[in-house]
């Protein structure tokens, strides 16, 4: 950040670094430049290992208040540089994760292209985009960063002066200096209108021009047009499990939202081949189906007369604009001087665009029609329609059983529902789906719960009709644990017209279980078999092709620690593959995924690649949330790095034969159950044996204090409790690794692997068993990040000192067994040995989280005292947002 280079060869780093510097001597002043000179200077040196450097301590203690807030501001902003410079970079980029890499591996393995094709035909892989609170960044933050990664691809080029004139170097520094003045902390929660259109912004600028290059690059290694298989989904709007503010009104602004933002594309996109065909039939044979859309166009301008092509794309834009009109009750941008009739689904708009490209190849001018702005366009209408991405609904299985147990009792056909057994359950509920007969009345009264269930489903039924059935395909069950679980799903869209009973019943969205709970996991595969042998539910899912399965990450580890849960994951994903074999029907696993290793955060290319075999069968989808959006998505290049290694995994991952012998499977899968066996016990025995535990973990960590972040929409907890139980699994990462503890991304494993005896075994499943080694290296990044010294500081915020010291000194224990443990296994001699560029980029953060650390403590502590000064609840605040900046995956 100053004249002395940080740990790092990394040239974009310094060059970003010397610009922060200079920022804040400017606007900060040269004595707050130096105070905070001293500190970084002093950490950076202690971390190198440098004989007497100077403690970091007095330098904090130096600092008053508004220091501290510039101090915390500073190392922030850094660790966001230091961010962009490493994706630029590509340090997190996967190696051959492409598609060229990834045909040219199956090729060696003899297969072939046709095969490829075959399975892309009912291929999907789909990154689904939360709104989970993570991402502490404000937007306009991410603004200014993405500007200033626009800015250093430029200087990649050689290019001094932008297109507007400005030397690239001084619009780098200005777009610094923004960042220095621009706020950090919003002064208001987030609301769900807000998380839609963050979500709209990286649907609009990234992954509507992305996604169609990417499915060409596929086209061009193929040799042949691929299917739509990469697209995008979105919970926000959708996702009620435990948010009381997503209502029906919040889906249908997310629909509306986001079909004005795809219309407004596809009207640019059809302006601008407007613009650009200007082909004339003086000089050109014109197809006669593109004569026979120019002269229904309506456009009789005496200048195109003789351009059929400008004609039919002028009318083209009429109808575009009347479905603009109708879809968002909006006038188009740009308004056009015809008018047309709107198009009634995209499937009609496509084969209008369709036309004019069978137009351009008749006359030979293939490149023009395959390729190119037109190419675009055909492919972003068979990946986004009018919908742009696939909107899930979610709710939690109490609150439907509470909502059917009400309508059955109001409609007098089951005065109390929740007292009958799952068999009675079942019958009583299918019966009800038999029936044509609807359970609501527009004369009964319902409770406000019953009745919000009631217009969510209206709602989806709604969009249905708008925006096609491709808008709405998935409805998630959380903490689903029976067949009557998703039946009362299926009871719920027959009211709104979305479930329709007869000899062939129909289902025009998938009730999706999610499976949570390490018990959860293991009950899944009977569940399914039971939901399959349901002849209804056999037709339906049969008639479609596969069935979705949600696994969740998160809330499987908290209940079970980090081994037990990628264990039970492995196992649950294998032992659903026969039941749906027998079933006859696909299966489409759908991964809940964090930012953090404790949420099932890592690589994705490994992760896909890890998965059992014969479980991704080419179709996959995956949770995009928090931090991990901007940090994947955040600029075109970084997306399309993510999406092609997420897409080339899951066809290795589908195709690739197996690698492990039968033998070596079950012995590798024998010891995994042991080694998770030994895990979940000890973990068990920490977080939910251990007496005083609750508080130990409420007072040692800032998760009192995360609460004032107003990063999110959802509450912490799902209920008004301090149970463990109860809180959500992301404040429950996000606390332990703002204490640098990091403990739900390793313990109980140093337990486990001291405890076993085969150490020539599990070198084996280390070097050869890629769930195993995925999880260790997830794991070490863990430890690496992770600090024992610094979380004694925080284990001193325990009032009861006897009991904060008993707990910590097991935790402290336990990360020094994983540690050795994990070494010995792999054969390091410390950890990342074997990742170099990992070790390098976690090497540079920490001389800069450290005392974002030690200050956070004392904040903690001045603030638990009693301290009403707001700007040490502002510390606190910009503290939690520059630790959560600088570990980079902490959510």
């Amino acid at each position: 950040m100053a004249s002395a280079p940080p740990i790092t060869n990394n040239p974009d780093i310094r060059y970003l670094g010397r610009v922060l510097g200079d920022v804040i001597r400017a606007y900060g002043g040269e004595a707050l430049f130096r105070r905070i000179e001293y500190i970084r200077s002093a950490s950076v040196d202690r971390h190198r290992g440098i004989a007497g450097a100077d403690s970091i301590d007095p330098g904090l203690g130096s600092l008053n208040l508004d220091d501290t807030l510039d101090f915390v501001r500073s190392f922030m902003l850094f660790s966001m540089l230091a961010n962009l410079a490493e994706d630029r970079q590509g340090v997190a980029a996967e190696t051959g994760a492409d598609v060229e890499h990834a045909i040219a591996r199956l090729k060696e393995h003899g297969v072939d292209a046709a095969r490829i094709a075959e399975l892309l035909d009912h291929a999907l892989v789909a990154p689904v985009l939360t709104a989970h609170p993570t991402e502490v960044r404000r937007k306009s933050m991410i603004d200014h960063r993405n500007r200033i990664a626009e800015l250093m691809a430029l200087k990649d080029r050689g290019i001094v002066e932008t297109a507007d004139g400005d030397l690239v170097d001084e619009a780098v520094v200005r777009q610094v200096a923004l960042l220095w003045q621009t706020r950090v902390l919003r002064p208001e929660r987030l609301y769900v209108a807000d998380e839609v259109e963050t979500a709209l912004s990286y649907m609009r600028d990234v992954f509507l021009p992305v996604l169609p290059a990417l499915h060409a690059r596929w086209d061009r290694a193929l040799g042949s047009r691929v299917p739509a298989f990469l697209r995008p989904g979105n919970w926000i709007g959708g996702d009620r499990d435990g948010n009381p503010f997503v209502t029906a009104d919040s889906l249908r602004l997310t629909l509306s939202r986001s079909a004005e933002t795809v219309l407004n594309h596809y009207l640019d996109a059809v302006h601008a081949l407007g613009a650009e065909l200007s082909i004339s039939s003086h000089h050109a044979e014109i197809d006669p189906g593109v004569v026979a859309l120019a002269d229904a166009s309506g456009d009789a301008a005496a200048s195109r007369a003789d351009e059929p092509y400008r004609r039919a794309l002028s009318g083209i834009y009429a109808r575009l604009a009347a479905t603009y009109r109708d879809l968002t009750g909006k006038a188009p941008p740009r308004p056009g001087a015809l008018t047309g009739e709107r198009y009634p689904d995209p499937a009609a708009f496509r084969v209008d665009l369709a036309t004019v490209a069978h137009g351009l190849a008749a006359q030979g001018a293939e490149t023009l029609a395959s390729s190119g702005a037109l190419g675009r366009l055909i492919r972003s209408v068979d990946i986004f329609g009018f919908h742009l991405a696939t909107l899930d609904m979610r709710q939690n299985s109490a609150v439907h059983e509470r909502v059917v147990a009400e309508l059955l009792k109001v409609a007098g056909v089951e005065a109390d529902y929740a007292a009958l057994d799952e068999p009675a359950r079942v019958e009583l509920l299918r019966r009800e789906l038999a029936s044509p007969r609807p359970l609501t009345s527009r004369y009964a009264t319902y409770s406000d719960e019953t009745a919000s269930e009631l217009a969510i489903v209206q709602a989806a039924a709604e969009a249905h009709q708008r925006y096609g059935r491709a808008a709405i395909r998935q409805y998630i069950v959380s903490m689903a644990q029976s067949v009557s679980d998703l039946l009362e799903v299926h009871v719920l869209l027959k009211e709104a017209g979305l479930y329709i009973p007869g000899d062939e019943p129909q289902a025009h969205v998938m009730a999706v279980p999610l499976f949570e709970t390490i018990a959860d996991l293991d009950a899944g595969p009977d569940i399914m078999r039971a939901w399959f042998a349901l002849p209804e539910v056999a037709a339906i899912a049969g008639k479609r092709g596969h069935q979705e399965v949600m696994i969740g990450y998160s809330d499987s580890n908290k209940d079970g620690g980090y081994l037990t849960s990628t264990w039970g994951l492995s196992k649950g994903s294998t032992a659903l593959k026969p039941v749906f074999e027998e079933a006859g029907i696909g299966m489409q696993l759908f991964h809940g995924r964090g930012g953090a290793v404790g949420r099932g955060g890592g690589s994705s290319f490994q992760a896909i690649q890890a998965q059992p075999a014969g479980t991704v069968q080419g179709r996959i989808r995956i949770t995009e949330q928090g931090e991990v959006i901007a940090a994947k998505y955040g600029t075109r290049e970084s997306a399309q790095t993510n999406l092609e290694a997420m897409a080339s995994a899951t066809l290795l991952a589908s195709l690739e034969p197996q690698q492990l012998s039968t033998a070596d499977a079950a012995r590798f899968e024998a010891a995994m159950e042991e080694l998770s066996g030994t895990a979940f016990k000890a973990y068990r025995g920490l977080v939910y044996g251990t007496d005083g535990f609750t508080s130990f973990f409420r007072q040692m960590t800032p998760i009192a204090e995360i609460a004032g972040l107003k990063i999110g929409s959802r509450p912490a907890s799902r209920k008004k409790s301090d149970a463990i139980e109860d809180l959500r699994a992301i404040p429950w990462v996000f606390s332990w690794a703002q204490a640098r503890v990091m403990l739900p991304g390793w313990y109980g494993v140093g337990a486990a692997l001291s405890d076993f005896r085969d150490r020539g075994l599990l070198r084996e499943m280390a070097a050869g068993w890629p769930l195993f080694a995925s999880a260790l290296a997830n794991m070490e990044m863990v430890l690496a990040k992770s600090d024992m010294g610094i979380a004694a500081r925080y284990a001193g915020l325990v009032e009861d000192r006897a009991l904060g010291d008993a707990i910590f000194g097991r935790i402290r224990d336990g990360w020094q067994s994983t540690h050795d443990q994990l070494l010995e296994v792999t054969r390091q001699t410390r950890l990342l040995e074997k990742h170099p560029a990992l070790e390098t980029s976690i090497k540079l953060r920490l001389p800069y989280i450290e005392p974002l650390n030690l200050l956070q403590v004392e904040l903690l502590k001045r603030h638990r005292a009693g301290e009403t000064d707001p700007k040490i609840e502002q510390g606190i605040l910009l503290s939690i947002n520059a630790i959560a900046t600088a570990l980079r995956n902490s959510g």
